[in-house]
């Protein structure tokens, strides 16, 4: 049994024919019905039957499919690290980082710069995307520290150090709610809201608080980034509720905030996989993570 077998075998499975798979792998049809059928010399099992002109998996192919998928994607993993390791030429050492996408072009160059100035021999990688992203991240090993959000969604992972933080409300300076202490659902009555996205925890907290004092919430815009939201409130489009330790890093000088009332809190990590050896680098870089994440800025104040 071979890797390529295991493609077809996988590429079958999801396109549902030695013909589309074929397509997907740039093979040619004989070709994939040859890695099937040494497959299943190889498994001593029957994995497809044909039905009608048309390949119909066995109960064993759909019981497989799963651990196919691991294998390939452990592969893949593999791959893309000796790639890496290949990139970095003599500078053996890598470290791969996995933030918020707001973090990657905001926080992420200037510690970044620190970072590099103390360990001038580390090729740094960093990623970004949704908390989900950066869980799959870590547990695929593409990388090696990642900020998510607690609790977790998925296991295998665990949290190095925790950051308490909680939801505000940011508005462009000079608006009328910048008067106020803090901020409430009453307060944001025919008001224009900029909110993240409803599939998004937070938006479903903020939605519960609107509820809970029934107040009708006028969305203007939804956006799935807080950078994008305070990109949007820095043209004067309206108000948005982020988390604070988030927002906090968003580079508008046109953007004030206050605390949402009722406190809405979160929680964030610095996450490792389960059983990540010790590492010094790994301790460095999680040390100035949490410096520059609890730093107050300028910007949003």
């Amino acid at each position: 049994m071979n890797f390529k077998q295991l493609e077809a075998f996988q590429a079958i499975m999801l396109s549902g024919s030695t013909t589309g798979a074929a397509e997907r792998m740039g093979l040619s049809q004989p070709a994939i019905s040859r890695l099937l059928a040494q497959l299943e010399e190889d498994l001593a099992l029957r994995l497809f039957v044909r039905e009608k002109g048309r390949l119909s998996p066995t109960a064993e192919a759909h019981a497989l499919l799963h651990d196919a998928q691991v294998l390939m994607d452990s592969a893949q993993c593999f791959r893309r690290h000796a790639e890496q390791l290949r990139l970095g030429g003599f500078k053996r050492r890598l470290l791969k980082v996995a933030v918020p996408s707001t973090l990657a072009t905001t926080l992420m160059p200037v510690l970044a710069k620190r970072f590099m100035q103390a360990h001038p021999d580390v090729v740094l990688e960093v990623l970004s995307g949704s908390y989900n992203d950066t869980e799959r991240a870590l547990l695929s090993r593409d990388a090696d520290i990642g900020l998510v959000r607690l609790p977790m969604e998925m296991q295998g992972l665990n949290t190095r150090v925790s950051l308490d933080s909680e939801a505000v409300c940011i508005m462009p300076r000079g608006h009328a709610l910048e008067g106020l202490a803090e901020v409430s659902p009453t307060d944001l009555i025919d008001v224009s809201l900029i909110l993240l996205g409803r599939q998004r925890q937070i938006r479903h907290d903020i939605d519960m608080a609107f509820r809970q004092r029934r107040v009708q919430p006028r969305v203007a815009l939804e956006v799935h980034s807080i950078s994008e939201a305070c990109a949007h409130v820095a043209q004067g489009l309206g108000v948005s509720i982020v988390n604070a330790l988030l927002a906090r890093h968003c580079p508008y000088e046109a953007i004030t905030s206050r605390p949402f009332r009722p406190r809405i809190a979160y929680q964030l990590g610095i996450a490792t996989v389960n059983n990540a050896p010790a590492s010094p680098l790994h301790d460095t870089f999680t040390r100035l993570l949490v410096e520059a994440m609890e730093a107050p800025s300028p910007a949003v104040a």
